[in-house]
């Protein structure tokens, strides 16, 4: 009822007399006093409801490791007797973080797993009052430094010939302590890796090289018991050499180095590349054909998978082996980095990849390094040494080795060696390595180690290697078992191995034209039986001489074609094959060793 139209008489009727309105009024005034005096009353006994609690905790964030705990306190204002029957702790996120009730109501947090949630505090009527920040982040358990370098290459033939051969002796030079293992399958390639490590398969030879230098290999080695192995310092990886400069065929590694994480026994280890190298341009690989049989398209094709195969994973380290080694072919040693077209030379080869990944690893030079291996001479030490520097300074181009592409004088005093074969031979020795047209060395080495002008080049190549000479030998040339035990041979009679090579053809440039020089020529296959397999040696300058010799088990002879003169280009060829008496039905012919010397 609107009051001002009952005061005043206004009603939806009529109006309502003086005498009427009166009585209303003072009717109305006292149930006004009445209401009012009720209301008040009511006011003194109900309007007192429990204070407002202030709720505050003593840490909004809090940031723990792994396994660390933190207590986490509650405070009320006013104070709560007993906050356990009213209040509620609770987590969001039970997998990240974990907590246990104090008897003070304070809250024990304990660490579990990487990840950020959130503790909150509910009140009386279930609604949240307050929260902490829980981030937890992953512990890194810190190995203890033990002073060894442990590396483990997960390879194949490539990585063997970088690691096992000479990265120990280089190491244990500079009083670096070093473990080397190479999981080694021939040909392996990332996706066959993958495969392995998904099937957890006993596939691979286990070769370790401990602290003493001493390797041993196990046989039938699963990926994951070599990763257990030890507390390997850096783990490495590569494509098979067929596929090196192919960079889609790279798309295994991440899962690979994914297998290998989880694997691996320190959690600080390091992740390596190892960038291999471009084949030999004369190479007869069937895989060659993938960069058109060219070894420049080959090295620039491995330099840019091996950069963009560094967006797939973590790496901590490139070895640029593959840039040592063309950083020596520009220098006088040329294309001879390679024993058959694509594994590396057993001394000069192995050992370049080897100073490649020394001076990688352990961040310091390796020129002036003094270990070397017996069969490399002091100049092309320095050689391997400095292709490697300049490798890691520049890793993804070659350098032109512009203070090692000559030097020498074509005058010599003492004997020049030259080894026919792929066996490793002392320093002495100048050692052609394969038996195909285009190989060569340049500038030969005399016996003391002297560098002179004169190369030597296949020019017509051979059938093959043979490795049936003799161990042990009488000539007085003294010649070592690695030098007569292996030979090249062609067959001029018939065809063997579905080649007929009717002759063989080397020559050397450089000569001194004033001067006239002697050849004498080893040749030998031991258990040749009653045969004759005399081979013809004609050397042809501006005059010609022809030795002969039967290598049908020979032991003490050689054969000399004395007095040639060089023709007006300082060169001499030899052509060598099957003399007349020789009466094998193939026409096997055969070289061991050449000695060069210079008459005055």
């Amino acid at each position: 009822m609107n009051m001002s139209h009952v005061l005043y008489g206004i009603t939806k009727t009529k109006p309502i007399g003086i005498a009427q309105r009166a009585k209303f009024i003072a009717y109305f005034l006292l149930v006004l006093f009445a209401v009012g005096t009720g209301s008040c009353s009511k006011a003194k006994t109900e309007n007192n409801p429990t204070p407002t609690v202030s709720v505050k905790l003593d840490k909004e964030t809090s940031t723990l490791l792994q396994g660390d705990e933190v207590k986490i306190s509650v405070s009320f204002t006013p104070t709560v007797a007993t906050p356990a029957s009213q209040y509620k702790w609770q987590i969001a996120d039970a997998s990240i973080a974990d907590f246990k009730v104090n008897a003070d109501f304070s809250v024990n947090v304990t660490a579990k797993n990487k990840g950020q949630t959130e503790l909150a505090l509910y009140g009386p009527s279930g609604g949240k009052l307050t929260a902490c920040t829980i981030i937890v982040q992953e512990k890194v358990v810190q190995v203890p430094d033990d002073g060894i370098v442990k590396i483990l290459a997960i390879g194949n033939s490539f990585s063997e010939d970088a690691l096992e051969s000479f990265l120990y002796g280089l190491a244990n030079s500079r009083s670096h302590k070093i473990v080397i293992g190479n999981l080694y399958i021939g040909g392996a390639s990332l996706s066959l890796h993958l495969q392995n490590a998904t099937n957890n398969a006993n596939a691979y030879s286990y070769r370790k090289i401990n602290q003493q230098g001493v390797k041993v290999s196990t046989a039938n080695v699963s990926i994951a018991t070599a990763l257990a192995d030890d507390n390997w310092d850096y783990i490495s990886f590569q494509q098979e050499s067929p596929n090196s400069g192919i960079f889609s065929t790279f798309a295994p590694l991440t899962d690979l180095y994914n297998y290998v994480k989880t694997k691996t026994t320190n959690p600080s280890v390091k992740y390596v590349l190892h960038q291999t190298w471009a084949y030999q341009k004369n190479s007869t690989y069937s895989a060659f054909a993938n960069y058109d049989r060219d070894q420049d398209k080959m090295y620039a094709g491995i330099v840019d998978a091996y950069i963009k195969a560094q967006t797939l994973i973590p790496v901590n380290v490139v070895v640029p082996a593959g840039t040592a080694i063309q950083n020596g072919r520009t220098s006088i040693i040329g294309d001879n980095f390679c024993r058959d077209g694509y594994h590396l030379d057993v001394n000069i080869g192995r050992y370049t990849a080897a100073c490649a990944w020394f001076e990688s690893i352990f961040k310091e030079s390796v020129i002036g390094n003094s270990y070397k291996p017996s069969a490399l001479s002091d100049y092309h030490t320095e050689i391997a040494q400095n292709a490697a520097h300049l490798a890691v300074l520049k890793p993804n181009e070659v350098t032109p080795m512009v203070n090692y592409q000559g030097g020498g004088t074509s005058d010599f005093t003492k004997p020049i060696w030259v080894n026919f074969g792929g066996n490793s031979v002392p320093s002495e020795w100048n050692s052609l390595t394969q038996y195909t047209a285009g190989t060569s060395l340049p500038n030969l080495k005399d016996q003391v180690g002297a560098n002179t002008n004169i190369s030597i080049t296949i020019v017509e190549g051979f059938n093959n290697r043979n490795q049936s000479g003799p161990t042990a030998t009488t000539t007085s040339w003294n010649m070592p078992s690695s030098v007569s035990s292996d030979s090249y041979y062609g067959n001029s009679k018939a065809v063997w191995e579905s080649k007929s090579v009717t002759q063989s053809v080397v020559k050397l440039t450089g000569l001194n034209t004033t001067k006239k020089y002697n050849f004498c020529f080893f040749g030998s296959r031991a258990n040749s039986g009653a045969e004759n397999r005399e081979t013809k040696y004609t050397v042809k300058g501006t005059n010609e001489v022809v030795a002969l010799l039967d290598a049908a088990n020979n032991t003490a002879n050689i054969a000399c074609a004395e007095q040639v003169s060089p023709n007006a280009a300082g060169e001499i060829t030899i052509t060598i094959t099957a003399g007349s008496n020789n009466n094998n039905a193939y026409g096997f012919y055969y070289i061991n060793a050449l000695q060069l010397k210079q008459v005055n």
